[in-house]
């Protein structure tokens, strides 16, 4: 962040004794640089156990490319999974597939402008798992082959990437970048590169381009997991140090985002775009500098107030009853260059209200500038931040490695600060009580100025959307610094959300279950409550309330009048609180919790720390007995959900779902699309719906809650006499039902066309009614993974004709039982039909003669490696121990669930294979519109397409 320095402020007096005190590291970590100028991070972290986390980092992306390799850093790390010293061709991902890492689900990597980085997550649980780890990172740093063959045979998926990214967004920044990133490196070097080089450059120029730079004093291996440190530090000075910089080595240089007097301007549209919206920045005069002192980190802890005070200003106008935008957010932070940060705001608005949308960002800015914030506000912002530290600190212990490596690459990468979160929780004790409103006052009035502005809107062109022109859009700036405002208004504090009552409610009945590890309540109300005590954090408790019915149990016409205001009801807010008074209630507080009304059940589910489980009670019985009532928060809500989905319709892909599922739900009244058109908002009834939800909870009778996490059982035992067993029940119970609707029965094929770009998708489907049986429901599911991994072999790595893609296997047990798989993939439209025939040539392989052992084994491994993890994970467990009320099945799955996978044979795969995969097949394909053109060998081809 811009340092903003407080001459003789009441801050700099206090931290004048530390002033050149370097913030300090994280004593935890070990952290080295090799002889060749290669650094190293290890940090010993024991969950998950038996895992350890290895990040690749390298201080060099696509900013270094020459003109002829742009697209070549990205390529480059493609590469890195095609063929290596030690995992020649594909063998790389066959191998970690082998131990149980999933391709791009765990094993992944991404280039940036200015960096690319690695990340491998191996399981421990097997010898030589953490050498072959060591071995991959190596092979990713020095040891890639680039071979022609395997250049050439993957530039057609890094072209499907490409593609995947055409559409309107990427026509309309094409013409607002060279303004955004104005005279920059930036602006001629976005990663995934340029088509036509991609498509020609000659093998030597990415060969050029490991050599320049995959050099080790541009790169960081960062280790954390569950390892002996002095055993990996070892490892790697015996491992990397034997590699050399090159003897001329290129510089490494770092490019600007130039400021500018003038204010730029880009005002795009496209007939295809799916929604309107407006951004700007400010660049900030001064270079930036990371944070290094402790005095800076300061300033940054205030700027970090700034933000939050003046989003929460932006979050009160999305949710007033009359809201300028959809989305609206500022903040003072990076940009696509390191070296530049900005003040920078953005909005969705309805279309041809992008103006209006710039305006209230500005005023909002302006009025904070102008008047300052109010001391509540910051004392708000204090308890919110110092609430999220001390969570952070008391879960110190618990932290997932995934979740930390990632600041480490980041010091490496950037410089940032990575002191831990003890040292960062002490510091923040002692210095927020010091920050005072005159400080923030002041920062605020720092963040605009009159140079160095870029204002980007888009939106969809459209004869009855008037966009505003450049002139209009510098005035605004102008209007706003004259505009008559007046100073934010602080609502009154709310004390409490329930009023206090006496309870009489009890318990009636204790059962526990040691083999769970669960004990469950009966109350007097009828109300059950089952909690589990876990030590996987210290401080999170995960909770759920869930009752049987949902909408299945309403009649077909009050469904169709209710089914889109459900997600409204909690716009109006709780216990006469609106929604923003209760944010303001909430800050300072690690509590969430949310109502809803689903298909089959409706409930309330969330979070909470161990101290404010009052809190999450409070929610929980406020959300049973006290929804406000207010239209206009509904009608506010439906303004905004209609100005996000007024052009969705033009996004292909939503296009091809949309029209897909309203032709297999053709017989089904309940089923009008996927999304709620103007025709369906004139037939909601707000009131129908608020007294459906009223109705449904209260009858607490009809409810199961589940506790999960580090619970403190009297505690809990307090707050559920007092709050679950005093609400309101019945008597009576219900359930969910079939409504009897099915999808369209039959084998087809349909063919639809939307957009403009040369982009296709392919859906193959299999489904309908069959009795459930628990072991084929294992195994079908298991066939769609292992199907996935054959897909990509086939229709990715040996035809180049995809960059992404898989399948899927899943039987439903309610409300009735059926079978799904499907197989789903984007490619070009030239390559449809020969994909999709390979594709089911692939499946006929496994129908005929079943899966190979090998990827069998893959997909089981994977299943252990995950599971392993899940069963230190709250929700996870949450989640199972419900399962049983939902729909029956044996509650001790959880814990029987790798044995039941480790049971799953290649005849049992074979079989569900032969059963469901011979059945009628169905096929949807997305077609761009008429008039696509592919230009290959000189052809220009017209799609043919039929119904």
């Amino acid at each position: 962040m811009k340092k903003i320095l407080s001459s003789f402020s009441a801050i700099f007096l206090m931290s004048l004794n530390v002033c050149g005190q370097n913030i300090p590291v994280d004593p935890s970590l070990r952290i080295g640089t090799l002889s060749n100028g290669m650094k190293y991070y290890i940090k010993k972290n024991v969950l998950p156990e038996k895992k350890v986390e290895f990040r690749l980092a390298i201080n060099a992306g696509s900013i270094l490319e020459d003109e002829n390799q742009r697209g070549l850093a990205h390529f480059m790390e493609h590469m890195n999974f095609n063929g290596t010293k030690n995992f020649p061709d594909n063998k790389l991902v066959d191998f970690l597939q082998s131990i149980g890492v999933k391709f791009g689900q765990h094993l992944n990597a991404y280039t940036g402008f200015d960096e690319t980085v690695y990340m491998l997550p191996v399981p421990l649980d097997k010898p030589g798992n953490l050498d072959a780890g060591l071995k991959v990172i190596e092979d990713w740093a020095f040891n890639t082959t680039l071979s022609d063959e395997q250049i050439n045979k993957e530039r057609g998926v890094v072209l499907e990437e490409l593609r995947l990214g055409l559409g309107p967004d990427k026509r309309m920044m094409d013409k607002y970048l060279p303004k955004l990133l104005y005279k920059s490196q930036y602006a001629e070097r976005l990663p995934i590169g340029k088509k036509e080089v991609l498509e020609n450059f000659k093998p030597d120029l990415i060969r050029k381009f490991h050599q320049d730079w995959y050099r080790p004093n541009l790169m960081a291996i960062v280790v954390v997991g569950d390892i002996n440190v002095d055993e990996i530090e070892k490892k790697i000075k015996n491992n990397f140090s034997q590699y050399k910089n090159p003897s001329k080595p290129r510089e490494r240089k770092s490019f600007d985002l130039p400021n500018h007097q003038e204010a730029l301007v880009a005002i795009e549209t496209d007939p295809d775009a799916t929604g309107s919206g407006v951004q700007f920045i400010i660049k900030d005069s001064e270079v930036y500098q990371p944070d290094i002192t402790v005095q800076q980190y300061d300033q940054s802890v205030a700027e970090s107030l700034v933000n939050m005070m003046l989003n929460s200003r932006l979050a009160e106008l999305v949710n007033s009853v009359n809201p300028p935008f959809t989305y609206g957010s500022v903040y003072h932070g990076g940009t696509f260059a390191r070296n530049k940060e900005a003040f920078q705001g953005s909005a969705a608005t309805k279309d041809g209200d992008q103006l209006n949308g710039l305006k209230v960002l500005l005023e909002e800015v302006e009025r904070a500038k102008r008047f300052g914030f109010t001391q509540s506000e910051l004392d708000r912002a204090k308890d919110q931040m110092l609430s999220s530290y001390e969570w952070a600190y008391n879960n110190k212990d618990k932290n997932q490695s995934g979740e930390l490596i990632d600041g480490y690459v980041n010091n490496f990468l950037r410089q940032e600060p990575i002191p831990g979160i003890t040292w960062g929780y002490e510091h923040i004790k002692e210095i927020l009580p010091t920050i005072a409103l005159e400080q923030t006052n002041r920062i605020i009035k720092k963040l605009v100025k009159d140079d160095s502005r870029v204002i980007v809107i888009t939106g969809p062109k459209k004869d009855n959307i008037t966009m505003p022109t450049e002139g209009m859009v510098l005035k605004t700036f102008d209007a706003v610094k004259m505009a008559d405002l007046k100073p934010y208004e602080e609502k009154t504090k709310t004390e409490s959300l329930i009023k206090p009552f006496k309870s009489e409610g009890k318990i009636t009945k204790t059962e526990a279950d040691a083999k769970l590890g669960t004990t469950t309540w009966t109350l007097s109300n009828g109300a059950k409550v089952t909690f589990k005590k876990t030590d996987f954090k210290d401080d999170e408790i995960v909770f759920a309330a869930i009752g049987l019915g949902g909408v299945s149990v309403i009649p077909d016409t009050d469904y169709n009048k209710t089914k889109y205001a459900f997600d409204a009801l909690l716009e109006a807010g709780l216990a006469g609180l609106s929604k923003t008074d209760l944010a303001h209630y909430l800050a300072g507080k690690q509590v969430s919790a949310s109502a809803y009304v689903g298909g089959l059940t409706e409930g309330v589910s969330g979070t909470s720390s161990k101290k404010d489980l009052k809190t999450a009670m409070e929610l929980i019985y406020a959300c049973f007995t006290d929804l406000n009532y207010n239209p206009e928060s509904f009608n506010a809500y439906k303004t905004k959900k209609s100005a996000m989905l007024a052009n969705v319709d033009s996004d292909p892909g939503y296009y091809f779902s949309n029209e897909y599922s309203k032709f297999i739900n053709q017989k089904n009244p309940r089923f009008t699309g996927l999304e709620p058109t103007e025709k369906d908002w004139a037939n909601t009834d707000y009131k129908k719906a608020y007294d459906i939800y009223k109705q449904k909870f209260a009858n607490a009778g009809n409810f199961h809650f589940y506790f999960v996490g580090n619970i403190d059982e009297v505690q809990l035992k307090n707050e559920v006499l007092q709050y679950i067993a005093s609400l309101p029940a019945t008597g009576k119970s219900s359930t969910f039902k079939d409504t009897g609707y099915r999808p369209v029965k039959g084998e087809y094929t349909k063919v639809y066309k939307k957009g403009k770009e040369p982009k296709s998708l392919v859906t193959i489907s299999y489904s309908g009614e069959a009795p459930y049986n628990e072991k084929e429901a294992m195994a079908l599911s298991a066939l769609g993974e292992v199907a996935t991994i054959k897909v990509l072999e086939k229709l990715r790595e040996d035809e180049s004709g995809i960059y992404g893609g898989g399948a899927s296997g899943s039987f439903s047990k309610i409300p009735y039982s059926a079978y799904d798989f499907s197989v789903n993939f984007p490619c070009g439209p030239e390559n449809v039909e020969k994909l999709t025939k390979s594709a089911m040539a692939e499946l006929q392989k496994l129908i005929d003669k079943g899966p190979e052992q090998k990827d069998l084994d893959k997909y089981k491994e994977g299943e252990y490696n995950e599971y392993k993890t899940s069963l230190k994970d709250n929700g996870f467990w949450l989640q199972g121990i419900a399962q049983n009320q939902l729909d029956g099945s044996d509650k001790y799955d959880i814990l029987n669930y790798q044995d039941k996978v480790k049971a799953l044979t290649v005849k049992d795969l074979q079989d569900v294979a032969r059963k469901y995969l011979t059945k009628e097949k169905n096929i949807a394909t997305l077609m761009p519109e008429d008039g696509w053109e592919k230009s290959r060998k000189g052809e220009v081809k017209k799609a043919e397409t039929s119904n």
